[in-house]
């Protein structure tokens, strides 16, 4: 049989019954379109004016830049002093992901499986919390962390490791709750058969139940990280001038006379760089993670 008519028969092939109709498809690819356009549309403003001179940023918008300079992601490392600011952001952030990502899998081990008194009490504790908003918090903790440093001489406010337990009061309760629900998903055969083979409970949640929870870990991770880097409230009260974060550190490029936009835009691209190439790289464990656990 030749080519042709095999071509023609495959065109003329009725559709299945199944199949979405045409219709259906085109308006998902529109709506697609103009879904993507919309979400990259602040990237390209940001993008452009960040490549601006300041006057042209300051004058009225131009969707095509009549001129392109890269100076603004030179200058901005001078204006303010972006890479302490930096520098501050990465050791918070870092250490509360490692923080909460420790204690959330002990807890969410001992919850998952063992049976204790209050067991179901804690859980519901736990994920109350999220119920309450930031600021309930604020005055409360800056209290505590002055007292304590007036009693003890421990400086926690203004301190980096004041700014990293605040962020742990918000984020291990979600943690410890996520993993909860995806230390649930994995079998509790394999948790016998290490200890069959030898393994203390430690063991067993080191060599087994880590391996098999990757993915769920890593969301924990990755959220733990995000909700750290990007933080103003408690970041703008309980840091100083030696401590600022990056979130707070922005806000130096406005003067009493003017605002450096360009150098503002390109400050945001640059620090959002390290959150979108993680994101990118963890993109299917975190995915995973945040799935998992809801059918079981």
């Amino acid at each position: 049989m030749s080519s042709q008519s095999l071509s023609k028969r495959s065109v003329s092939a009725p559709r299945s019954p199944m199949a979405a109709p045409r219709s259906f498809l085109w308006s998902r690819r529109i709506f697609l379109t103009l879904l993507t356009g919309f979400v990259l549309l602040p990237v390209y403003v940001m993008l452009s004016s960040s490549l601006k001179p300041l006057q042209d940023v300051s004058g009225e918008f131009r969707w095509v830049p009549s001129g392109l300079t890269i100076r603004p992601y030179i200058d901005i490392w001078s204006t303010v002093p972006l890479a302490k600011y930096f520098v501050n952001s990465l050791i918070v952030a870092g250490a509360a992901t490692v923080c909460s990502v420790v204690i959330a899998i002990f807890a969410a081990y001992g919850v998952s499986r063992y049976r204790f008194r209050g067991k179901r009490l804690f859980t519901v504790t736990v994920l109350s919390t999220q119920m309450f908003p930031g600021i309930l918090f604020l005055l409360p903790l800056f209290l505590i962390y002055v007292n304590i440093g007036n009693a003890t001489g421990i400086a926690l406010f203004g301190s980096r490791i004041g700014l990293i337990l605040t962020y742990l009061t918000f984020s291990l309760p979600f943690s410890i709750w996520m993993l909860i629900g995806y230390f649930e998903s994995v079998p509790r055969d394999l948790d016998e058969a290490a200890m069959v083979d030898g393994c203390g409970p430690l063991g067993a949640l080191f060599r087994v139940v880590v391996p098999a929870a990757v993915p769920g870990i890593v969301a924990v991770a990755v959220y733990a990280f995000m909700t750290a880097w990007g933080e103003v409230l408690f970041a703008s009260v309980m840091t100083n001038d030696t401590t600022r974060t990056l979130a707070v550190g922005l806000k130096g490029y406005a003067t009493q006379n003017d605002v450096y936009w360009n150098q503002v835009m390109a400050a945001s691209l640059v620090v959002s760089v390290p959150v979108v190439a993680g994101f990118l790289l963890l993109q299917r464990y975190l995915v995973a993670g945040l799935t998992a656990g809801a059918v079981k």
